[in-house]
This record gives structure tokens, sequence and C-alpha cells, in this order.
């Protein structure tokens, strides 16, 4: 995904957000209305404390960069291969143009597993924070590269009112400055450049080193097998997130059990 490839995704949510007639108001009396208690997604990747690498296991279709990466995907079963594998959350992707996701995809993966759910997609709107809970996530993720500081602070807060946990996700130390700046306790470190779309894999330990204590973090892209994920928990991670290795594995079960070896 370059540069471009991302600029088009933002700019697509951002016209979204702009014709979306809803009011904020009436999504959080829509919200008031239904029966949905959030599960501890923060905490839960806390309790394996730093250097426990717990993985959060995602659950998508598709990437604008290789196209379909399973064919005929079930959420409701891959959430519940990730569960018996050993996955301590799921990240479900719910952006449809680019990824292939939906509310629909989150909704069946959570109902199929007793693990706290990341709604993964581009939150560019309060809207899209209350929509979040009212399909069911536990967590909302806002990208730090996508958003000011005035819209950080928003969103998080509203995360925080309506009973969602939030990650903010960086790619440098400028952009973990801003996090922490919104009262951010769960920070995603993603080793993916969004300009390039490369992978550097010493990104995640060089950032670790400016996290302060107390705030949860979470390494992702580029967790290929079990050396990445020991390196990452020898960093200080919490855990990791990750996609396409899954995903696109013949048994995802026996290939998060193996990320999980000792």
């Amino acid at each position: 995904m370059s540069g471009a490839y991302l600029d088009r995704i933002l700019e697509a949510h951002r016209a979204a957000a702009s014709a979306d007639r809803r009011s904020v108001e009436s999504l959080l009396e829509e919200l008031d209305g239904i029966d949905h208690h959030p599960r501890p997604f923060r905490d839960t990747l806390a309790a394996a404390g730093p250097g426990g690498a717990a993985v959060v296991a995602e659950v998508k279709r598709r990437s604008p960069s290789k196209g379909d990466l399973r064919a005929g995907l079930d959420p409701a079963r891959l959430a519940a291969d990730y569960e018996r594998g050993g996955a301590r959350a799921l990240s479900v992707l719910t952006d449809a143009e680019w990824f292939g996701g939906s509310a629909d995809d989150l909704r069946r993966a959570r109902a199929a597993a007793a693990l706290p759910v990341l709604r993964k997609d581009f939150t560019v709107d309060p809207r899209d924070v209350v929509d979040a809970a009212l399909m069911g996530a536990d967590c909302v993720l806002l990208i730090a590269a996508a958003l000011d500081g005035a819209e950080l602070a928003e969103l998080s807060g509203l995360a925080r009112d309506v009973g969602l946990d939030c990650m903010v996700e960086v790619h440098d130390e400028a952009e973990l400055e801003r996090a922490l700046a919104c009262g951010a306790s769960l920070v995603g470190v993603n080793q993916r450049d969004l300009f390039t779309f490369e992978v550097d894999r010493a990104r995640a330990v060089r950032v670790a080193a400016a996290i302060p204590d107390g705030v949860v973090r979470v390494a992702e892209s580029g967790i290929r097998g079990r050396d990445d994920v020991a390196a990452l928990a020898g960093a200080g991670y919490h855990a990791v997130l990750v996609g396409e290795t899954l995903v696109t594995a013949a048994d995802p079960e026996a290939a998060l059990r193996r990320l999980l070896e000792p």
C-alpha cells in the first residue's frame, strides 16, 4: 500500500463520514437500547505481562496489496480456530472496499469465541466509534498517522465514554508522543511503513524503548514465526497482532500454536 493508497483510503472514509446524515446523539440512543457488555481488551493483554507476547489473531479477508488472502473465509470458524489455538484476543477488519470486511464479520467472529475483539478499521469520525460499539466491538483502533491531536483526543475520549478500549497505532517516536499526549494506555506499533509498505522488523524494538511503563504495548505486522514473537517479547511487548501469517495458513489453529511454542 503506497502513501497514495493510504491517502485514497482515508479520503474515502472521510467522504463517507461527511455524507453520513446520522447524528452521534441518535447513535448513542441506539446504543443505550442494546445489550452489549464489552470484554476487557486492554486488561486481557496486560495480564500477559511485558514480555508475555500474547497473540491478537486477525480475521482479514484481503489486503489492497495482495488481494484475496483466504477463499471462502468464515469469520466464525476462524475465530473458533484462533481461540482453540491460544489467541488472547481477536482483530477483525471491517473496511469493505479495501479489505473486504464488514460489521457482520465482526459480529460473527465475536459470537463464536469468548475473546475480546478489536474493530480494525480507519476511524476518522465520532460515529465510527459508536458504530464500533453497536456492532459489538470491545476495542477501537485509532491510527496516529491519520488523525491530528484534537481528533485523537476526541475519539479516544468518546471510546472511553461508550465503554470501549482504544488502541492507538503509531509508527515512530513522534507519533508515540502524540498518542501518549491523548492519554493512550494501549499502543500498537506497526512495523509496516505506511508510505513504502515495507516492513522494518527493528522498528518495534526501537520504539519500545520510548514507551513508558504502564502502557500496554502491541507489535503489529511482519510477525512470521516464533523467533519474531520471541524477539518482540524480549523487547517488552505484551502482545503481537498477527494477520496474514495465520489467515493464509492451511491450518490457522496449528500455525498459531507454533507461534506460541516456548
